[in-house]
């Protein structure tokens, strides 16, 4: 396994590409920005990048995704239903997408945006259950994702607590891997430490532990804080080939 993150802070952002070194073969995972250093990264680490996945149609960002595929010559990966016009292969909830000695498991978490994934990865050279989950904006570490961007606050909280009860019947060990740090706008309470666990989570995570979905309502409708700028822009251009 092979693993490297990626931080950004303008905006804030954590892309990620793995995969399987023995195989030569790799996915990028929400990339954000000048595809160079992704391109790069797989050069150095003698992989090819085969996958180029977007966990949802991003609302405070231009993806890069659509363009490192095409750099990349791989496949640009969205879930099955995403309202995207742009050229992608669509997954859904259950289906692996194989990096040789890596796999992806792919689990549909709605609620941040209806079309979110979230990516069970396990390296089959160190045990066949997954290492870690990429979480993206589904669960980061601290907070939840907002639920307003692509449906009413509570329509999105009442479908993003039926996600959550997904990731915590999740193994305490299973490592997280969020899509954004502090300072995101994605986030009310984001810590500045990029990833966590599963059992960390549950205990220490406001929003994450709540176990009544009334409650957990509750909470999301309150202190919803500014929307990024041109949310509604922004998860359209990422969603037409016209702009990317």
């Amino acid at each position: 396994m092979i693993l490297r993150p990626f931080l950004h802070t303008d905006p804030v952002a954590i892309s990620y590409l793995f995969g399987c070194g023995g195989k030569a073969a790799a996915a990028v995972v929400d990339p954000v920005g000048d595809i160079a250093p992704y391109l790069r990264a797989a050069q150095e680490t003698g992989m090819r990048i085969r996958y180029v996945i977007d966990t949802h149609l991003h609302a405070d960002h231009l993806s890069a995704g659509w363009r490192l595929a095409g750099a990349a010559g791989g496949e640009y990966v969205l879930f099955a239903q995403a309202d995207a016009t742009l050229p992608f292969t669509g997954v859904r909830d259950g289906d692996v997408l194989e990096l040789g000695n890596v796999a992806i498991d792919v689990l549909h978490t709605p609620g941040h945006t209806p079309e979110h994934v979230s990516l069970f990865v396990t390296d089959r050279t160190r045990a066949a259950e997954p290492w870690f989950v990429l979480t993206g904006h589904t669960l980061m570490v601290g907070d939840v994702g907002r639920t307003e961007l692509a449906a009413t606050a509570e329509e999105g909280a009442r479908v993003l607590f039926r996600s959550l009860q997904r990731l915590k019947a999740l193994p305490d060990y299973l490592e997280v891997l969020p899509g954004a740090f502090s300072g995101s706008l994605c986030g009310r309470r984001l810590s500045g430490k990029p990833m966590s666990t599963i059992g960390f989570e549950k205990r220490h995570n406001a929003a994450f532990r709540i176990d009544d979905e009334e409650d957990f309502v509750r909470e999301m409708l309150k202190e919803i804080p500014p929307p990024p700028p041109r949310a509604a822009e922004m998860r359209a251009a990422n969603a037409m080939p016209a702009v990317q």
